[in-house]
């Protein structure tokens, strides 16, 4: 068998150029796939850490998804606000252990900007329930001393190059284009570390802040002939009217139903509990025709890479005739001339695979950045998960497989059709 797999060795070699195309395609076929089952597994991780230790979003009666898009991911938009009465009243609820209330609407520089208590970066879990982290400054105060303070994630750092102690405006809505609160501006006060999640890309200031730069705005514009400096806004009254959604953890979680029930029957107004995993599961389900049908083009670009192996090695065997014949006279056995194709075409295969591997590592390096600052998704170099392994797994049997037909048509080739080949 040694001897076999020196010639089936060589063999590949000696046809290294025409094998060597082959192999990028398979190489290819198999990243891409493999791409595909990482970008699915990693988006989907990506999406529960955001919201870990959070047992109920709330919000105006809506769909569930949508409520958990925009509450939670800051992506679209909420159909109604929720009056602070009726948040209050469900913030005082015996079983509510905190709540997180979320004002949405703004943003700087295409980035979301968020309305919240001080609480938020206490509250607030991410992955396994890690805590949020400062990479430098701190909260801002949120009370009507220090209304102008604001808090940044790292993206919002990284690309746009601010530091403790800038100053930046917000927008009026979530388009890079609205107008801007120029005559409040905002100092930032603290820089929070890297989670992975929607939390990197948003600006954070307080409640009160959002109330005053809208105290002369309304209809989601400037009243002509008033305006109120940022000196004087300390005057009014900054509670916010209504918010746009809060965050909610309990005492025990056993009562989460229960509460649930009492606030979508909620006698004040239109409101929606939702539980992040259900809503989160409801999304995967929205998506997995799209996740299929991804992962069943991949799955024909590897049988196309795998089908040219096969050709590439049927078409090189009436070149092989002679080679073959005189390998049967001196010795070798139809078994050992099938295991040698069989070998070679196991050989291409596998070091597609391997190069495939190679090249997704590559790729996810270099993209990653790119892909969490548009994405939100984290995706990380680790080894293969366990279906990923499954994945290889298949492509090397595909390929074993495909190897069979040129085997097959070798081992039924005679001594005496090598030696006198047809022309």
């Amino acid at each position: 068998m040694k001897a076999i797999l020196v010639l089936a060795l060589k063999s590949a070699w000696a046809r290294r150029l025409t094998l060597g195309i082959t192999l990028v395609a398979i190489a290819l076929a198999a990243a891409l796939l493999l791409a595909v089952e990482r970008v699915r597994q990693d988006a989907r991780a990506s999406f529960t850490q955001s919201i870990s230790g959070v047992d109920l979003v709330l919000g105006a009666r809506t769909g569930s998804v949508q409520l958990i898009l925009y509450a939670v991911f800051h992506s679209g938009s909420a159909s109604n606000n929720i009056r602070w009465e009726s948040y209050q009243a469900i913030a005082q609820n015996p079983a509510v252990a905190w709540s997180v209330p979320l004002v949405l609407g703004d943003s700087h520089r295409g980035f979301p900007v968020i309305g919240t208590s001080p609480a938020y970066f206490e509250r607030v879990r991410y992955a396994d329930r890690q805590p949020l982290a400062f990479a430098a400054g701190r909260p801002f105060a949120g009370d009507a001393d220090a209304v102008f303070e604001a808090v940044i994630g790292s993206e919002v750092a990284r690309q746009l190059g601010h530091r403790v102690g800038d100053r930046l405006l917000i927008a009026h809505g979530s388009g890079e284009l609205g107008p801007e609160h120029a005559d409040k501006p905002f100092v930032v006060v603290g820089v929070l570390a890297a989670t992975g999640t929607p939390t990197d890309r948003s600006v954070h200031v307080s409640l009160q802040a959002m109330t005053a730069i809208h105290l002369d705005w309304a209809g989601g514009a400037p009243l002509p002939g008033l305006q109120i400096p940022a000196g004087l806004v300390r005057k009014f009254d900054l509670q916010p009217k209504e918010i746009t959604a809060a965050l909610i953890g309990l005492h025990n979680r056993a009562s989460v139903f229960s509460l649930q029930r009492q606030i979508n029957a909620f006698a004040g107004e239109a409101l929606l509990a939702v539980l992040p995993g259900v809503a989160l599961d409801e999304l995967w389900q929205t998506l997995v025709v799209v996740e299929q049908i991804l992962f069943a083009l991949c799955a024909l670009v590897v049988l196309v890479g795998l089908a040219g192996l096969t050709a590439t090695m049927l078409a090189s065997l009436d070149q092989r005739r002679r080679e073959l014949a005189i390998l049967r006279a001196l010795g070798a056995g139809p078994r050992e001339i099938f295991c040698m194709l069989l070998i070679e075409g196991l050989l291409v295969t596998s070091l597609g695979v391997l190069v495939g591997c190679v090249l997704l590592a590559a790729t996810i390096a270099a993209a990653a950045p790119l892909v969490q600052a548009h994405f939100g998704v984290l995706l990380g170099a680790r080894p293969p998960s366990a279906n990923e392994i499954v994945l290889l797994a298949a492509i090397l049997l595909t390929g074993l497989v495909a190897s069979l037909v040129p085997g097959w048509r070798a081992w039924r080739m005679s001594l005496a059709d090598g030696l006198t080949p047809r022309h």
